[in-house]
């Protein structure tokens, strides 16, 4: 069996990208592949980039020739529309129409039930930042292999003010907490998409970048009292970057287990490439 080869659709545009790139070295698309790499060293990953132009895939290359396509987070906004957005949903449409296994993280999760027919909203409820808490599976989400090995309760790295106020046609709740859904699944045109509202591709260090990244605003969102509590807070998580097992920085951030143990933490992505990407592999020969 060749390796299984994995489409990413970086969803932010070229300035957000470079102040990733500033903070951390790597951008989304990229960030996105290495963690999936760390899953599955076999792995082929592209990454296209449609909020900068159309997506242009390698020559010879087309969506059938993918085992998994994924999109990751971004700093846009549905229903500001535009050609960033727009080109984006095309290509979920095109993923759709393609019948490849199809996953979204934050962002991804909003365009894939854009492009199926629901609908997305600034969330009444704020920004949710940091670590979204108390993420209940629900009787779907316990009994649906993207969830296998999860906590039926747990913690995640996030941060959005969107979230989705209609899901397509025939999908599913998996899981969903005092912020509103966070996770779904659900089948359209040909392929089949899972999807969170959080980010189980990022680090601790990915989530103290982007608070010190969006620093004033969280602040004017009373999501932290000054700068000093915020880099308090980014400080903490560069220390559990280093030492995820800091039981003292866990109790004092309220994580268990399903954010300490990087095992838990990725088990959608694994799961996800273990059921559907590794099964379209093998069916493609």
């Amino acid at each position: 069996m060749a390796a299984p080869r994995i489409l990413i659709i970086d969803g932010n545009d070229a300035e957000i990208r470079a102040r990733q790139m500033a903070a951390v070295g790597y951008d989304s698309g990229t960030g996105y592949a290495r963690v999936l790499k760390r899953l599955m060293a076999e792995l082929d990953c592209d990454v296209v980039r449609p909020a900068d132009a159309a997506p242009a895939l390698p020559a010879g290359v087309s969506l059938s020739s993918y085992d998994g396509v994924t999109i990751t987070g971004s700093a846009l906004n549905v229903y500001n529309g535009g050609g960033p957005v727009e080109r984006q949903i095309e290509a979920a449409k095109a993923v759709f129409a393609a019948g490849v296994p199809f996953f979204g993280s934050c962002w991804g999760l909003q365009i894939a039930v854009t492009a199926a027919g629901g609908v997305v909203r600034k969330n009444p409820r704020g920004r949710e930042f940091g670590f979204a808490r108390r993420i209940l599976l629900t009787e779907a989400g316990r009994g649906h292999p993207l969830f296998a090995g999860k906590p039926p309760v747990f913690e995640a790295p996030t941060i959005h003010r969107d979230e989705i106020e209609s899901l397509p046609s025939g999908a599913v709740t998996l899981a969903s907490n005092d912020m509103g859904l966070q996770a779904a699944a659900f089948s359209h045109g040909r392929s089949t998409f899972w999807g969170v509202q959080y980010h189980p591709e990022y680090d601790f260090i990915d989530i103290a970048a982007a608070a010190e990244r969006y620093g004033r605003a969280l602040m004017d969102e009373g999501l932290f009292a000054d700068e000093p509590a915020l880099h308090e807070f980014a400080a903490d998580l560069r220390q559990l970057q280093a030492r995820p097992d800091d039981g003292a920085l866990a109790w004092k951030h309220g994580l268990g287990e399903a954010m300490t143990s990087e095992a838990l933490r990725l088990a959608e992505l694994r799961n996800w490439l273990d059921r559907e990407v590794l099964t379209h592999c093998r069916r493609r020969g």
